[in-house]
């Protein structure tokens, strides 16, 4: 018999967690869930039996209808949820829609309506900086103004687990007399924090860095693809195009916000003082999350994510101040998160200082960049109550060979 509550301890997904999901079961239906402990629970059927006013947006196949419905909808049904998992009385109306989370498959989780990518780290700033621009300021002079972003692709936004092709594109060294075509030969990752919106804002009317909580659903995972090779050779002068739009992996479970109000931390010192409508003082959301890379099993880099410069918040306030509307499932992620330390960089281009330092690993095997067959994992946990520790799950990726055929290696 399952134990109650159905979680023990030391899970990543207690009851004072709670993200929510899409998985399906051998029927290959899609339906709505919560995480807890190693099972999840298909939260419709038990909304539904106990005659709750929001128990239609507890079924289907994505989160977009509940999301939409607002921070009282959002708490009211995590109140619920976690009652009917520490509440024995619901422990029968509870116990048949609990699954395995093993045997069960995970979907993207929400439809995306738009992806937007910042540049908020400033030790990755910095040192990539460093990286492509040797003896001059690391920082352009805009970067501690206001936080630095890029429209990249929601349609190419897909789950943990789903394979990624090697990207092909135009290519050019700096010694090279003309641009060539051929798959990506330094296939990189970049380990993000992603941020969920839910309530839609009109268009015209900018939501301040006070509106985050009364539009932002919750938190995932992020591993924002990049081919360095092609991503050079584009941009100039505008941003990240074709070396980013390949593939964008997010974790399959949605932290919620209210699970994160542990986690939050005084944000870094801001210097310069930011204008008015980035103060977020007495209004931050900087978060204490630990996040860890692994690829092929080894762990490669433990980036923190409290000293990120600019905060959710803050991104959310700056991407709507000209007036753009937000939309339900709009995600937007953190960019890159990289620490002081070099064990702490969130990306191969860091790590192996533009692959002139490569990784070894303890079998032997060393990386620049990826190569075909390497499969990336990113994990993420953060402080809750009580002295428990919260997981924001995992986003994984397997490289396959580019249709264009195996890289030609320089």
């Amino acid at each position: 018999m399952t134990p109650w509550p159905p979680a023990p301890h030391d899970t990543p997904f207690p009851v004072e967690n709670l993200p929510y999901g899409v998985f399906s079961a051998a029927d290959g239906r899609p339906r709505i869930g919560v995480a807890i402990g190693d099972h999840v629970l298909e939260v419709g059927p038990v909304a539904r039996s106990r005659g709750l006013s929001f128990a239609d947006l507890l079924f289907g196949s994505t989160l977009n209808p509940l999301m939409a419905a607002g921070p009282g909808t959002w708490r009211a049904a995590r109140a619920e949820i976690t009652s009917w998992l520490t509440d024995p009385a619901h422990r029968a109306a509870v116990e048949p829609h609990l699954l395995r989370r093993d045997a069960v498959t995970s979907h993207l989780p929400f439809e995306v309506a738009d992806y937007v990518d910042f540049y908020s780290s400033e030790h990755h700033a910095t040192n990539v900086g460093r990286i492509f621009r040797p003896g001059s300021e690391p920082l352009t002079p805009n970067w501690r103004h206001l936080p630095i972003g890029y429209h990249g692709r929601a349609g190419t936004v897909i789950v943990s687990g789903t394979p990624v092709a090697r990207p092909a594109g135009q290519r050019k060294g700096p010694s090279d007399p003309a641009p060539a075509f051929g798959p990506s030969t330094r296939l990189d990752i970049e380990a993000e924090v992603g941020f969920v919106v839910g309530v839609p804002s009109d268009l015209g009317r900018p939501v301040p860095v006070s509106g985050f909580r009364d539009h932002v659903f919750g938190v995932c995972l992020v591993n924002d693809w990049s081919a360095r090779d092609i991503q050079a050779w584009e941009t100039v002068p505008l941003g990240p195009f074709l070396g980013k739009s390949f593939a964008t992996s997010v974790s399959p479970w949605v932290v919620p916000l209210e699970a994160l109000e542990p986690a939050r931390v005084p944000p870094p010192v801001r210097d310069p003082a930011v204008l008015p409508y980035l103060d977020d003082a007495g209004e931050s959301w900087a978060l204490d999350l630990a996040l860890e890379i692994r690829i092929n099993g080894h762990v490669v880099s433990r980036p923190p994510f409290a000293p990120m410069y600019w905060t959710g918040a803050q991104q959310l306030a700056h991407l709507t101040v000209n007036g753009a509307s937000l939309r339900t499932g709009d995600l937007y992620a953190s960019g890159t998160v990289s620490g002081p330390e070099r064990d702490q960089r969130g990306c191969l281009l860091e790590l192996t200082w533009s692959g002139t330092e490569p990784l070894e690993f303890p079998d032997g095997t060393r990386r620049t960049f990826l190569e075909d067959g390497d499969e990336v994992t990113i994990t993420a946990t953060a402080p809750g109550p009580g002295g428990v520790r919260l997981g924001l799950g995992e986003v994984t990726g397997r490289v396959m060979p580019s249709p264009a055929g195996p890289p030609e290696r320089r």
